[in-house]
C-alpha cells in the first residue's frame, strides 16, 4: 500500500482524504468532511475570526486522529479564506504546529489547476478532447480548460456559495422562501463575477467539482450514496434551485442528500454553477467527487516531489 493523505481547509468545510497512490486513479480510502464555516465574518472585517478557526482547528484535529498511522506522506492546503484573510499567515502557523506540515496556501490559480487534475480522471480515456472543469467553492469559482493532466488556461474568479449568500443573505432561507427577484438578482451577481470564463474557447465536455455540486447530484437523485461521477444538468440544477426556494432553511435541513451545513447555501451555490454552465454553452455537466484534494495527491504524485513528509514514528 501506499497512502498518501491530504488535510484540506476551505471556506465552508474542513476536509481530509487518504488514498492509495499506488493505483493510476488512487483509490479513496478516507474521506471526512466537516462543516467550519471558517471565512465568516471574512468579508466585513478582513481577517479570520476567532470562533470559525476554532472550529475548523477542532475539526482538523479530528481529521488528523482519523488517519494518523495510516499514511507515508502528509499534505496540507488551504483556499480562498486563508488566502484572502490579514491574518492568514498566522493561522497557516497554528496549522502547521498543529499537523505537523507546512500549510500551502494554493493561489487561485493553483487551486484551478489541481482540481483540473483531480477532475478529469472521471473521464478515463479522453484522448484529444478538450475539458473543461468548474469548482464552486464557499469563497472562489475555478475554471480550467485543458487536454491532458495539466490546464492550457485557468481563472479564479471571486463568487462562491457562501460569499454569494453573504452579499444577498435571503438565499439563506432564515426569513422564509425565495421569491424571484432574490433569485434574478443572485443571477445576475452571478454573471457579473463570472465574466471572465466568457474568454475561454468552448470544451467539448465540462466536469463540476466541489461540495455545492456533489450536494446537489445527492438532492436530485434523492439519496446520499457516495457516488463518483453523475450527471448534472441545467435543468436539474434548475428544478433543484426551485425546490430550495420554496423552502425555508429549516425545511432545505430535512431534504433526502442535503448535508445540514449547506442548507443555507446550496442555493447559492446552485446559481453559479447554472450560470456558469449557461456561460460555457453546455447544458449538461459530469459531477465528480475527484476534486481538489484528489488533484493536488496526483500533482505530487506527477511531479514526485522531495517536499512531502513521512509518517512520524
Amino acid at each position: 500500500m501506499k497512502h498518501w493523505a491530504i488535510l484540506s481547509i476551505g471556506t465552508n468545510s474542513t476536509r481530509v482524504l487518504l488514498a492509495d497512490m499506488a493505483l493510476e486513479v488512487p483509490r479513496i480510502e478516507i474521506a471526512r468532511s466537516i462543516g467550519t464555516r471558517l471565512g465568516e465574518g471574512l468579508r466585513d472585517s478582513g481577517h479570520l475570526g476567532d470562533e470559525p478557526m476554532k472550529r475548523t482547528l477542532d475539526a482538523l484535529r479530528d481529521h488528523f486522529k482519523a488517519i494518523r498511522g495510516h499514511y507515508i506522506r502528509l499534505y496540507a492546503i488551504a483556499t480562498s479564506a486563508v488566502r484572502r484573510a490579514d491574518n492568514g499567515e498566522l493561522f497557516a502557523d497554528v496549522v502547521h504546529d498543529l499537523v505537523g506540515v507546512p500549510l500551502k496556501v494554493l493561489s487561485g490559480d493553483e487551486e484551478a489547476a489541481a482540481s483540473y487534475r483531480g477532475a478529469i480522471t472521471a473521464f478515463g480515456s479522453l484522448g484529444s478532447k478538450e475539458v473543461g472543469v468548474i469548482d464552486t467553492g464557499g469563497g472562489s469559482t475555478e475554471y480550467a480548460i485543458g487536454v491532458g493532466p495539466s490546464p492550457e488556461r485557468t481563472v479564479s474568479c471571486e463568487i462562491g456559495a457562501v460569499r454569494l449568500t453573504e452579499d444577498i443573505p435571503a438565499l439563506a432561507g432564515y426569513e422564509g422562501t425565495l421569491d424571484l427577484d432574490t433569485i434574478a438578482k443572485a443571477k445576475a451577481y452571478a454573471r457579473h463575477m463570472l465574466e471572465p470564463i466568457l474568454t475561454f474557447r468552448k470544451v467539448e465536455k465540462v466536469a463540476f467539482v466541489g461540495g455545492s455540486a456533489t450536494t446537489t447530484a445527492s438532492v436530485v437523485h434523492g439519496k446520499k450514496t457516495k457516488f463518483d461521477r453523475i450527471s448534472l444538468s441545467r435543468a436539474d440544477l434548475q428544478r433543484t434551485l426551485v425546490r430550495l426556494a420554496g423552502m425555508s432553511n429549516k425545511e432545505r435541513r430535512t431534504v433526502v442528500g442535503m448535508k445540514p451545513h449547506r442548507a443555507d447555501i446550496l442555493p447559492a451555490g446552485i446559481i453559479v454553477l447554472e450560470t456558469a454552465l449557461e456561460m460555457l454553452g453546455h447544458d449538461s455537466a459530469i459531477a465528480t467527487t475527484a476534486d481538489l484534494l484528489v488533484g493536488y495527491l496526483l500533482q505530487q504524485r506527477d511531479r514526485q516531489p522531495t517536499h512531502a513528509y513521512a509518517i512520524p514514528h
